[in-house]
């Protein structure tokens, strides 16, 4: 050991750098946790206890100049910056500003509603985009000869027809239900797929997010204050909901929520087709097969889920009636939102 700290003496006293990084390797190889000083102190316990007063001095002498060569090194370089910012003629115009870019309208809507979640004690769950049958259909209630099986809706992988592009982001909540105890509280956005017609109304990958709670006595008075607490937070404090009754195979009963029109106050205009309501997801009680199919007791637990398209929140939110501008990277599409 006394040999090894006279040759790091050395190396400390003989050490000179040309750059900040280069200090920096230095203090992580001589100081950081696995360094060369760190380990001789871990060996230091190895030492004859007739050595140890000894062997503790010249270890701290060496941690010292150590620590005081890294310091000095630092100051040096540090000065010099200080003097090259001196340096500069602020009398200069400034050079060109790059055009500044933006988030997506799509994240900005995304971020928004998931902060409106999370500011209730919802967390945030994501998942794979390739799922396999049970995942996406068989645990949340679809039976085999469901219209959503078909080739006209799912995209499945050739190789392997029990994998497909996932339709819906309830897949990612099956994972959690299965691999969690409730309570559950949980939002799931993400990209999802159907083999759709492109058009202006629908497209054959869009954004979704879907929201979970299971506990006990959850009732469904739980469910239509979330949404209407949502509702009034996205669309503002006037916004009204109605829920129209729809079926859906993972809940029962199910709805569909509607608000009241953020163009004509619910008096009637061409976007709400002079109904004073707009669509704006659907909803429902997990029915109680998907909590046994996922491994919790449906006797104690019960839950409401709900699901919203990302693109149709936003073409709401902006009045876009196109939902293909989304994804057309058109630049004088995405330079409107460079403020938001």
């Amino acid at each position: 050991m006394k040999e090894k700290i006279e040759t790091i003496l050395q190396e400390i006293e003989n050490f000179s750098a040309q750059s900040k990084e280069q200090v920096e390797e230095y203090r992580i190889k001589w100081l950081s946790k696995k360094g060369e000083v760190t380990v001789l102190f871990d060996d230091f316990k190895n030492v004859a206890p007739e050595l140890k007063r000894e062997f503790g001095a010249k270890l701290n002498e060496l941690k010292n100049k150590a620590q005081e060569k890294i310091n000095l090194l630092k100051e040096k370089f540090e000065s010099q910056n200080q003097i090259s910012f001196q340096n500069i003629d602020l009398s200069l115009l400034a050079e060109p500003i790059a055009e500044i870019g933006s988030l997506h309208p799509i994240n900005i809507v995304k971020k928004e509603i998931t902060k409106i979640f999370e500011d209730i004690g919802f967390t945030l769950s994501e998942g794979r985009e390739i799922e396999d049958d049970w995942h996406n259909f068989t645990a949340l209630n679809t039976p085999e000869d469901h219209p959503a099986r078909d080739m006209q809706d799912t995209f499945y992988i050739q190789t392997n027809p029990e994998i497909v592009l996932r339709t819906q982001t309830s897949s990612v909540q099956v994972h959690l239900m299965e691999n969690n105890k409730p309570p559950i509280r949980t939002i799931s956005p993400g990209r999802v797929y159907r083999n759709e017609t492109v058009s202006a109304r629908s497209h054959c990958q869009f954004h979704q997010i879907e929201g979970l709670y299971i506990d006990t006595n959850v009732s469904f008075a739980d469910l239509k204050q979330t949404i209407l607490y949502f509702a009034q937070r996205f669309f503002g404090a006037e916004t009204k909901i109605r829920l129209r009754p729809s079926f859906f195979p993972f809940t029962e009963p199910s709805a569909e929520v509607d608000i009241s029109c953020t163009i004509c106050k619910g008096k009637g205009c061409n976007i709400c087709k002079h109904s004073g309501w707009l669509e704006i997801l659907g909803c429902g009680m997990v029915d109680p097969q998907v909590l046994t199919n996922c491994g919790i007791d449906s006797t104690k637990y019960k839950g409401f889920a709900f699901g919203m398209g990302i693109e149709r929140i936003a073409m709401l939110k902006y009045k876009i009636t196109d939902i293909r501008l989304f994804f057309e990277n058109d630049i004088r599409f995405l330079k409107q939102f460079q403020s938001a």
